[in-house]
């Protein structure tokens, strides 16, 4: 599919641009199907009718039918895939730092180390987007194209950055001035003037003819560009105006020294630092009245208009600076923050909202700028707004914020109607975005299990479906290392990291479960012992059994020799299972006894075909003794046993043993007799291919070797055979 902002193209497309006609009367049309998951949406044709009435119709089509598979958000690519992933370990060390302050204390953030911490997590973020800004602006070849641009990550940086400044304060200077920090911030994101206006003013003679010199030096001032607005001063000591040349002259140092809160280490200090510059500013505005009318033109610029704009914005008249910045276009942000600078020096963080309410009045934020918005809500104190506005630039960044600001407890934290909080409702909307991504389910849950018990059944029931890839290449050859160690019955994979994340956050049903799945798998190719293992771990008794009689229909299939190999697999399993019975894995003796009677019956036929003859037949009477065979698998036991007991050459089985034997098989015959049949009788049946009564027909025979052999053992004594016996 191909997927622009607007639209999305079906490819190859369903029908023609000139075919519509015909598709409806080929009695389809065209149906979605919305995913809950993550709101992707699966496209496909159906038919526009009652099946019956089509072929009343004689319509047709096509029985195979495209499904087309859309998204409304693009899978993180290229350098967002690495953004998303990295900022992932910043966002899981500030849950790490919240739970442990859950932990320790009743309530969050509660002293200046808490706040510098997550201060300082907030800036790893902020750097983040610095750098991702920064590569995404260099011009290099690249493996493929950015999914983003540098302008994208550059709001993120601005946007992320404001929120530090405005509501992430140096511990203990929550309420100190905040205009240098505006200022700062304003500075290195928006940068005016360029420097390259600079570079072409410094290198004229007569600057000051040049229509961009004043606005230039008016815009270097406003921004408190101090070395910049000094060297222009001092060029006005080349104009022919002796007047301008005395203005500039004392206007120089009074741009160099303005005195700033963050240079004093005390606050009265700095207020009479500012007390004594205010009255030096209010002398320079006499000395700017007393230039006559006629000397405040040089025939290119009134330039005493614009000396005066200078003395205004530092005498901190809010109405020139609002002018000023309309003047030189810039924006309602600049103007804020020389208000805090020039306007109002004390201007703090809850005085900000009145003040830029204000300044918005006149000089209104761009509607269509998303950046803009996000900016002006953060600056009016509205968090929640913020937020909105945030999640319409890059979800990431509404997620993120979110996540910081309920640390700082400025926006709501009881859920709503949906039961989810303000936080929870972004970062969970951040992370269906993620899914988009199926490898990134890591991450993904890693989100969601911060969302409480919402947030909790949504990664459930990601990582139920995370898949495993467990099945076996194709190539033998081809198989990596990870397959090798699953193989082996040691965790690896995508099987250790679910194991892993579900021990973390304690999600130990999911784990059960996702055992149950691998187990499943291992089904399908057979692995009956590391399907065992798996359904033992999930504590799946029901599966265990299930896997124990596909090993014993193995049996019948495909015979002993096969049989007794599979088997030869699942004996670790037995040995673990009995070694924790009773104790961490509470297995219930029916399940256990089956896996006995699996491995003890696999033992029987490898010793007989081995030569063991004593070994096998111990197998047959213990299985009988400890009462773990299935009283369908006696006959089959018994036919088993047959060559053993027709040996010419040795007697296994004493006298006692063979009795038991014959009581098996009378109990087998008199149940029959009974019309139990189908207790006794259903396995061997289908191993000899021929029914009830051939089954019963080879019981006869063994009923007779039983008795030859019982009367031999009579003969000799009571079981065994004497020394020098057919010598």
């Amino acid at each position: 599919m191909s997927v622009s902002d607007s639209q999305t193209h079906l490819v190859p497309p369903i029908f023609g641009p000139d075919a519509g006609d015909d598709f409806q009367r080929s009695g389809r049309t065209i149906s979605l199907a919305v995913s809950p998951r993550d709101g992707s949406a699966a496209i496909y044709t159906a038919p526009n009718t009652d099946p019956h009435t089509l072929r009343a119709q004689g319509a047709a089509y096509p029985k195979n039918q495209q499904i087309y598979l859309a998204s409304r958000e693009r899978p993180p690519l290229s350098e967002r895939r690495v953004f998303v992933t990295d900022t992932s370990v910043i966002f899981a060390a500030v849950q790490n730092l919240l739970k442990v302050l859950r932990e320790h204390s009743t309530g969050l953030l509660q002293s200046n180390e808490d706040m510098r911490a997550i201060s300082k997590l907030a800036n790893d973020y902020i750097n983040f987007c610095k750098e991702c800004c920064l590569y995404a602006s260099q011009s290099v070849s690249r493996a493929e194209p950015l999914q983003f641009d540098a302008e994208h990550y550059r709001c993120l940086y601005t946007c992320f950055s404001l929120f530090a400044v405005l509501y992430l304060p140096e511990p203990d200077f929550e309420d100190a001035p905040v205009g240098d920090e505006l200022m700062e911030w304003l500075n290195t994101h928006f940068i005016q003037p360029s420097t390259q206006e600079g570079d072409e003013l410094s290198s004229q003679d007569r600057p000051w003819e040049d229509p961009a010199f004043w606005p230039y030096l008016t815009r270097a001032s406003l921004r408190g560009l101090s070395r910049a607005s000094a060297f222009f001063l001092n060029v006005l000591s080349q104009h022919p105006s002796p007047y301008l040349q005395e203005l500039a002259e004392k206007l120089s140092p009074l741009l160099t020294n303005h005195p700033r809160l963050y240079q004093f280490s005390a606050e009265r200090d700095y207020a009479i630092a500012l007390r004594r510059w205010r009255d030096k500013v209010k002398t320079l505005r006499i000395d700017l009245d007393r230039v006559p009318e006629g000397e405040r033109d040089d025939g290119f610029e009134n330039w005493w208009d614009r000396m005066s704009d200078l003395v205004g914005i530092l005498e901190g008249r809010g109405d020139v600076v609002k002018r000023v910045c309309a003047e030189l276009g810039a924006d309602w942000k600049e103007a804020c923050s020389a208000w805090g600078i020039f306007v109002d020096s004390r201007m703090r963080r809850q005085d900000l909202p009145e003040i830029v309410a204000q300044v918005l009045d006149e000089m209104p934020s761009d509607p269509t700028d998303r950046e803009d918005a996000v900016h002006s809500a953060l600056f009016l104190g509205r968090p929640t707004q913020a937020l909105s506005e945030a999640a319409r630039l890059d979800i990431w960044l509404a997620a993120h914020l979110a996540d910081l600001m309920e640390a700082i407890e400025v926006i709501d934290l009881e859920p709503d109607d949906s039961q989810l909080s303000l936080r929870e409702h972004h970062v969970l909307t951040y992370a269906e975005y993620l899914q988009t991504d199926p490898a990134l389910w890591r991450i993904t849950v890693d989100y969601m299990y911060s969302c409480g018990v919402v947030g909790q059944g949504m990664a459930d029931q990601v990582l139920i479906r995370v898949p495993l890839r467990l099945e076996r290449p194709k190539d033998p050859n081809a198989a990596g290392e990870e397959t090798l160690r699953i193989r082996a019955g040691h965790l690896a994979g995508v099987l250790k990291d679910i194991h892993e994340t579900c021990f973390e956050y304690q999600r130990e049903e999911i784990r059960r479960i996702v055992c149950k799945i691998a187990a499943q798998s291992f089904i399908h190719e057979k692995e009956y012992g590391l399907a065992i293992s798996y359904y033992t771990s999930a504590e799946d008794w029901v599966g265990l059994g299930r896997t124990v009689d596909l090993v014993l229909e193995e049996y019948i299939s495909q015979g002993a020799e096969r049989f007794a190999g599979l088997v030869a697999k699942i004996a670790p399993s037995l040995h673990n299972l009995r070694a924790e019975a009773g104790a961490q894995i509470p297995a219930p003796g029916v399940f256990l006894h089956r896996l006995m009677f699996a491995v003890r019956f696999a033992e029987f036929h490898q010793r007989r075909a081995s030569g063991d003859g004593q070994g096998a037949a111990a197998d047959v009477v213990a299985i009988f003794r400890e009462e773990i065979a299935p009283k369908a698998w006696w006959a089959v036991l018994l036919c088993d046993a047959l060559q053993l007991l027709q040996d010419d050459e040795a007697m296994f089985f004493a006298s006692a043993d063979a009795y038991l034997l014959i009581q098996k098989l009378e109990e087998i015959h008199s149940r029959t007799g009974q019309g139990c049949g189908d207790d006794y009788l259903p396995v061997l049946s289908r191993v000899t291919g021929r029914g009830v009564k051939h089954a019963l027909q080879r019981l006869e025979v063994v009923r007779l070797s039983l008795a030859r052999y019982y009367a031999r053992c009579g003969a000799i004594g009571v079981g065994g055979r004497p020394s020098g016996w057919g010598q």
